[in-house]
């Protein structure tokens, strides 16, 4: 098992921003492909009023600001440089679609989808999309929001793939803004069969990937989640990946780089789960040599190793 591929993080929700410039991005890329990654996948175009791109769109519909330099741009032509293959992430409004509004998220991504796809529709690198409002349980109308935005994205861009990832309603599915690691229960293999049965008929066609989170359940109960994904993603026709994450879960500091022990295991058990493909959230913080995190550089190291000890 190997990771190939990573999110790009440049709107910082829960993660602190770097502030890199090109020169910071270009090397990163550069060390992203020296540990074998090749597909990179913006998390999120925009998130509230914050956005990576200046689109008339969203400045006008959502009173966004004006980002001093177009990342789109950026991350495309990097992308076109280092030979990667670039998924562009939607925007997500914070706010209609976790309200009960899932028309409208789906109105205001479609206006950004043809903005998106009108003015970086022509990069080689450029190679779908990724669906950035993430669930864990069939709630709301999530089935009616992947498909319709899924199939809208396809039928503009000529049939480019789409990709989820969603997160399991495990033990550790734990708000970000609580020192807790863990809750008494999660959701039951049972329950997230039914669920995510019921989700995949829903999407099939319109989305192509899914990478499931892989840090929100007991490491005890991870290999029965990752073999019922799988079973159940192949049942309807959709890849299956894992996003097997670069950040420990574990510890009540939200968030710092995973130990390398435990990113191992998770590998091994999506690869034992027959699992062919990897991704992470997220390289830049939690595995660059040139993170903000000392430790980010080390696991880096420990991951080269890995690489060289299975070639």
């Amino acid at each position: 098992m190997k990771i190939k591929g990573t999110f790009l993080d440049e709107i910082s929700h829960d993660i602190p921003h770097q502030n890199w410039g090109e020169s910071e991005w270009d090397k990163d890329f550069g060390y992203m492909r020296e540990a074998g990654i090749d597909t990179v996948i913006l998390i999120r175009c925009g998130y509230r009023k914050w956005q990576t791109f200046p689109s008339d769109i969203l400045t006008k519909a959502e009173g966004c600001y004006t980002p001093p330099v177009d990342l789109v741009d950026m991350f495309l032509r990097l992308s076109d440089k280092w030979e990667m293959n670039f998924f562009f992430g939607l925007y997500d409004s914070g706010k209609y679609w976790e309200n009960g509004d899932y028309e409208k998220e789906v109105e205001i991504n479609k206006g950004v989808i043809d903005e998106v796809w009108s003015r970086y529709g022509h990069h080689k690198s450029f190679k779908g999309w990724y669906l950035s409002q993430e669930c864990s349980r069939k709630t709301g109308k999530i089935i009616n929001l992947y498909a319709g935005l899924g199939r809208y994205c396809k039928e503009v861009s000529g049939g480019l793939k789409t990709i989820i990832s969603p997160y399991i309603d495990g033990v550790k599915n734990i708000s970000q803004y609580n020192s807790a690691t863990a809750k008494s229960g999660g959701v039951t293999l049972e329950e997230h069969a039914r669920e995510w049965d019921e989700i995949f008929a829903g999407i099939r066609g319109a989305v192509d990937i899914v990478a499931f989170q892989d840090g929100h359940v007991a490491y005890e109960e991870l290999t029965d989640f990752l073999k019922l994904n799988k079973s159940l993603a192949d049942k309807h026709g959709i890849e299956c990946w894992t996003n097997s994450e670069t950040f420990d879960r574990d510890m009540p500091i939200k968030f710092l780089p995973i130990k390398w022990e435990k990113l191992r295991l998770k590998m091994k058990l999506a690869q034992e789960a027959g699992i062919e493909n990897a991704i992470t959230f997220e390289f830049s913080h939690f595995m660059s040599p040139q993170s903000s995190y000392l430790q980010a550089g080390h696991l880096f190291n420990r991951y080269k190793e890995y690489l060289k000890s299975i070639e």
